[in-house]
């Protein structure tokens, strides 16, 4: 799952490591986690991408050495590489999105940090946050969003259905523990 948990059972309460978003933590932090989308293709891998596809464009070109024909065919084949290169970086730089959520016993903060800098934050009383998973009718499979504030905001949308079910329980742990003892059983 591209989530880490930066606070578990046995941990410090306080924590001044900053996250993989770059942001330090201070305070009695109960739980912590951040969120990010797979990243399935390093820049090596981009590199073996783009040497493979060009040398399997290679292949049918074979035939048409020392003829016109390979002087048409060869700005579509150069143009089928830096097109593949493009969506690629594009897709690299769209894996830099990432979701922090801290939770503290008198507050929970979520921010997301997008590719272009920009970084929305929402916060609210753990008492009063309310965590839904809503399994079918939301834009995605088990949709995850946090109430509280007079705002309702989704999490880890970029997830997959089962990683947001276990997203919703770990979190709903971590709320109950924020809470107090008396809701630690519920």
């Amino acid at each position: 799952m591209p989530a880490i948990w930066m606070t578990e059972k046995g941990a410090p309460a306080q924590t001044g490591a900053p996250t993989r978003c770059g942001r330090p933590a201070s305070g009695p932090v109960v739980a912590q986690v951040v969120l990010h989308p797979h990243r399935s293709l390093s820049q090596a891998g981009l590199a073996w991408v783009l040497l493979i596809t060009w040398i399997l464009c290679l292949v049918p070109l074979t035939p048409l050495l020392g003829t016109k024909a390979l002087w048409v065919m060869l700005p579509f084949l150069l143009a089928i590489l830096l097109a593949l290169w493009v969506s690629i970086q594009k897709n690299l730089k769209d894996a830099e999105l990432c979701e922090e959520l801290v939770l503290w016993p008198d507050r929970i903060r979520v921010m997301r940090h997008d590719p272009n800098g920009r970084v929305q934050s929402w916060e609210a009383n753990p008492y009063w946050t309310k965590i839904r998973l809503h399994p079918e009718g939301g834009p995605v499979e088990n949709y995850l969003t946090l109430k509280g504030n007079g705002r309702e905001i989704e999490l880890g949308a970029f997830l997959s259905p089962d990683e947001r079910l276990l997203l919703h329980r770990n979190l709903e742990r971590a709320l109950a523990h924020a809470r107090g003892p008396a809701n630690r059983g519920a």
